[in-house]
């Protein structure tokens, strides 16, 4: 096996490990970056459809992107950045959301985070759906939209890490793609693709870490595998790091699922259009129609909605989006339509999801999933994000986090040596 004697390994090649492994190779460490799928990305992953759209199947936007620093790589990269205003951010098409609605809506939605700046100040936790008003008649939209922005529904979901999310509210898109702007950034990095781990041995003196591909010997590693992952115990820790799993259990991944739609005449819609499939009902699409003018349907399925669909395999996905695309539009819209192209994150094996929210109650696990072990075993990812979770920012900002922790820890080494 091929650099089965390193510094430093780095478990897992999505933004994290990218930006982790980058940030050691910059400063030559000898450090190996092993990934269990044949490509780098992790969640962030685009394909290209017939006519060379570049889709991205997983994260999609550069969120607070005024701070964030993959803008500045995509510009050192050449990559086309669109500033266009997200979707949400404009009125949906009057046919699925009369505007009075829709005012009426948006109301709601601002009371509901008023509520939940006022209850994150107490010291006790509580799921964000306490905080839905019970007279409200817009409370299974506003469900929609949590399955949208946190991959799940308030019940599921802390209020207090819910409220610690910071958003500068400037989004941002890749021309090029997301997953293309992140694998293209850890081009240069020693890797092994292909190559799942299995086990981390702690027990001696230098780290063993095991893979499909044979051992590798390390005196530091860097795990940035989603949550699920470790919470299933798919990386065995010997010796076992019970605090890490049980962190990891409180943090699970939400699901967010995209279908992509090829749309015949569809220069009938402006540019970004965004339409709702229900507006009464927490089991319903967010439609985005034409992103960047693309002839397409950019669909968002989330939450227990998508968990069913994933169920019914790739299939249901279409079904579901044309069923509630028909019953805004018209039946004969149908023929207008036809899939490209879904990815189903849950049922992902080196995912089990989208992206992390924290239970209620267990609020403060980011902090101790991202916590070092022995100045040997460092973590980092979206879940160990304090105020960036769910994004792929926050999971570059985590990496080199650790990186740095690396370097520092292996100066004092040195210095403690001589």
């Amino acid at each position: 096996m091929p650099n089965s004697d390193v510094e430093v390994v780095v478990v897992g090649g999505g933004s994290a490990g990218v930006a982790a492994a980058k940030r050691l190779h910059q400063a030559s460490v000898n450090c190996l970056l092993v990934e269990a799928r044949p490509r780098l990305g992790g969640r962030a992953w685009t394909v290209h459809d017939g006519n060379g759209h570049a889709l991205d199947l997983g994260c999609g936007w550069l969120h607070s992107a005024d701070r964030n620093p993959w803008v500045a790589i995509a510009q050192e990269q050449g990559a086309t950045i669109d500033k266009t205003p997200p979707p949400w951010m404009n009125r949906p098409l009057e046919a699925s959301f009369p505007r009075a609605e829709h005012a009426d809506f948006r109301r709601a939605f601002g009371e509901f985070y008023a509520r939940l700046d006022e209850a994150a100040q107490r010291k006790t936790d509580a799921p964000a759906s306490s905080l839905l008003d019970p007279a409200c008649r817009w409370n299974a939209l506003l469900n929609a939209m949590s399955t949208y922005i946190s991959g799940a529904e308030f019940d599921r979901i802390s209020l207090q890490d819910l409220d610690r999310y910071h958003s500068t509210d400037v989004n941002w898109r890749v021309v090029e793609g997301y997953g293309t702007l992140i694998s293209g950034y850890g081009v240069d990095i020693p890797m092994m693709l292909d190559c799942p781990v299995s086990g981390i041995d702690h027990s001696g003196k230098r780290l063993s870490i095991e893979t499909s591909k044979g051992a590798i010997a390390a005196d530091r590693v860097i795990v940035t595998v989603p949550s699920p992952v470790l919470a299933a115990e798919q990386i065995r820790f010997t010796p076992a790091l019970l605090q890490k799993i049980q962190a990891a259990l409180g943090l699970p991944l939400g699901l967010a699922d995209k279908l992509f739609i090829a749309l015949e005449n569809a220069a009938e819609f402006e540019t970004s259009v965004r339409l709702f499939g229900h507006t009464d009902r927490a089991a319903t699409a967010g439609y985005h129609i034409r992103p960047f003018g693309w002839p397409m349907i950019e669909a968002y399925f989330g939450g227990r909605c998508a968990a069913e669909l994933e169920a019914g395999g790739e299939a249901a996905f279409f079904e579901f989006a044309v069923s509630e695309l028909v019953g805004v539009l018209g039946s004969d819209f149908a023929r207008r339509l036809r899939p490209i192209r879904v990815h189903r994150w849950g049922s992902d094996p080196f995912a089990l999801g989208s992206y992390s929210f924290a239970s209620p109650g267990f609020a403060d696990c980011r902090a101790t999933l991202a916590e070092p072990v022995d100045d040997r075993l460092f973590f980092a990812g979206e879940a160990c994000s304090q105020n960036d979770f769910s994004t792929a920012h926050g999971g570059y900002l985590t990496g080199v986090a650790a990186a740095e922790h690396v370097i520092a820890a292996r100066a004092i080494k040195r210095n403690t040596a001589r």
